[in-house]
């Protein structure tokens, strides 16, 4: 009988998250559709409705997802923080439904979470008209052998997620990275050699190439995901077998050597980036071994 109402459960999640999604890209579609005109505070505006509006779906799917699964999170946020400032974010990543989590938990208190995707998601309809009407950005990340026979790649993927980072300064942002880069497994560990033992190295380029585009940004805000349950796919959370979670947000102000530089312009940038981010991830660890269930 549990295991009926278990995928009972997976079923009406599923069918939620897909009727909410879809009615709501329709309409941004068509809110979106001023943008077209070649006047900037035509463009400021429908960003500003855009995501207005992006809240709103977030807080029905919340109140949604609340009812169906009854979540327990124990969520800790810093108290400086203002959903009208413009943040870089990031976290660990352990599985899909971290999106969600992060989404509701920061609903209303900081501006709407914009994250980098993957170039290979924009053939899903309904992640193309996300990225097309509220500026969620795809990146175009080449291997390093890719890079190795062509390194202007290299240039290319910064530029890229440059330009897109610039278009949240239209409006109060929070330019989301999983700085991974992938969800967590022991495999990617092991063949990482990470020397986290519950965190993959974290990359640092699309957070960077956001900095770079975002001279607002003066805070990073760095989230810690830990689940109670082992299972991590879609489906369990979807069934609600991942409703125990605790989620603590940490804020640190960025050193003002790494503001208004370039990613590839200076090799002491890069380095500074690089021990700027690993610090974090290093109190990240910390916080990982005081706070599992």
């Amino acid at each position: 009988m549990r295991l009926i109402y278990k995928n009972c459960i997976g079923v009406l999640t599923s069918a939620s998250i897909f009727s909410i999604l879809t009615v709501a890209s329709i309409i941004l579609v068509f809110i979106s559709l001023p943008r077209i005109l070649p006047i900037k505070a035509v463009k400021n505006f429908v960003t500003a409705i855009s995501n207005e509006f992006g809240n709103f779906v977030v807080l029905s799917l919340k109140i949604t997802l609340h009812l169906l699964h009854r979540p327990n999170w124990e969520v800790e946020f810093p108290s400086e923080i203002s959903k009208y400032n413009w943040y870089l974010g990031m976290s660990n990543h352990m599985s899909w439904s971290d999106i969600f989590i992060l989404l509701f938990i920061s609903n209303g208190k900081i501006p709407l979470l914009k994250f980098f995707m993957k170039k290979e998601l924009k053939w899903i309809p309904i992640v193309y008209l996300i990225h097309r009407t509220i500026d969620m950005p795809f990146v175009n990340r080449h291997t390093k052998e890719e890079i190795q026979d062509n390194p202007k790649l290299k240039k290319i993927d910064f530029e890229n997620s440059r330009i897109a980072a610039k278009k949240f300064s239209r409006y109060p942002s929070t330019a989301f990275s999983f700085a991974e880069g992938t969800r967590y497994s022991n495999e990617k560990h092991e063949a990482q050699s990470s020397p986290y033992k519950n965190l993959l190295i974290p990359k640092i380029g699309a957070l960077a190439t956001a900095l770079n585009g975002m001279p607002e940004v003066d805070t990073i805000l760095d989230f810690t995901i830990i689940y109670k349950s082992k299972k991590r796919s879609a489906w369990a959370y979807a069934c609600g077998e991942m409703k125990d979670a605790k989620i603590i947000i940490k804020s640190y102000p960025i050193p003002y050597i790494l503001k208004n530089k370039g990613f590839d312009e200076q090799a002491q940038y890069q380095e500074d980036f690089k021990n700027f981010i690993e610090d974090i991830w290093r109190k990240k660890e910390q916080i990982i071994k005081q706070s599992k269930f």
